[in-house]
């Protein structure tokens, strides 16, 4: 399941966002890259050990963790610190697969993060699509690619375990916020069940209030995520 995600980063948190990664140190990012992408990664990342760079994930977390859309998608039970990636004209990341497992201390991981199993995957778009050309997002699905170019703030959120990549950027700069989550629910076909029917209960309540017909939906929804979930 692919969901885009609009209104992640309200105007003002992006601009302090942006300012503040403004200030932060950019170096190389192949630096985080599990080995099998190290050599088709080429972009720059903030330094995430930068007190600015952590003040930005905060930020970006607090955004993310309490967006309604993402919760109901997601199901998190943990999300990993952000990541800010930038690419200036020529840069881009090739086709690759996000580890299954990640921080436990690896060489990429100098915050020392427990280990965490990536389901879910999440870009969050800082950039004004209209400063930049190229930059997709391209997800690898069973019905062919998937381009995804978002506006500012905006964020799409996918399989960890699809391949995808990053089109080369031809003009300006494409600046990103990325990070992973460990779901609740271990099975995207079970989440993407549940999220259909959070989305329909809402739709419900949204045109008849607490009516028969939401009640159970509810209950179905809650039934199925007492067996699937994982605590």
């Amino acid at each position: 399941m692919i969901v885009c995600i609009p209104n992640v980063l309200p105007p003002e948190t992006l601009g302090k966002l942006r300012s503040l990664l403004a200030r932060c140190h950019f170096g190389d990012g192949a630096a985080t890259a599990g080995w099998h992408a190290r050599g088709v990664k080429d972009n720059e990342q903030a330094d995430p050990l930068d007190p600015l760079t952590r003040e930005a994930g905060e930020i970006a977390a607090a955004a993310l963790e309490t967006n309604e859309v993402f919760r109901a998608a997601a199901l998190p039970r943990r999300i990993r610190p952000f990541l800010f990636a930038r690419y200036a004209p020529g840069r881009t990341y090739g086709t690759h697969v996000d580890d299954a497992l990640m921080g436990g201390g690896a060489p990429s991981d100098p915050r020392g993060e427990a280990p965490l199993r990536g389901d879910i995957a999440v870009t969050i778009f800082l950039s004004d699509p209209a400063s930049y050309d190229g930059g997709e997002l391209v997800i690898e699905t069973s019905a062919g690619e998937m381009a995804v170019r978002l506006g500012a703030g905006e964020a799409v959120a996918y399989p960890a375990g699809t391949l995808h990549r990053v089109a080369p950027v031809t003009r300006g700069k494409r600046l990103v916020a990325v990070t992973w989550a460990q779901s609740l629910v271990r099975d995207p076909a079970a989440r993407e069940i549940l999220f259909d029917l959070d989305t329909a209960r809402r739709d419900v309540f949204a045109r008849e209030g607490k009516s028969r017909a939401f009640d159970l939906l509810a209950k179905s929804r809650a039934a199925l995520l007492r067996r699937w979930a994982e605590t």
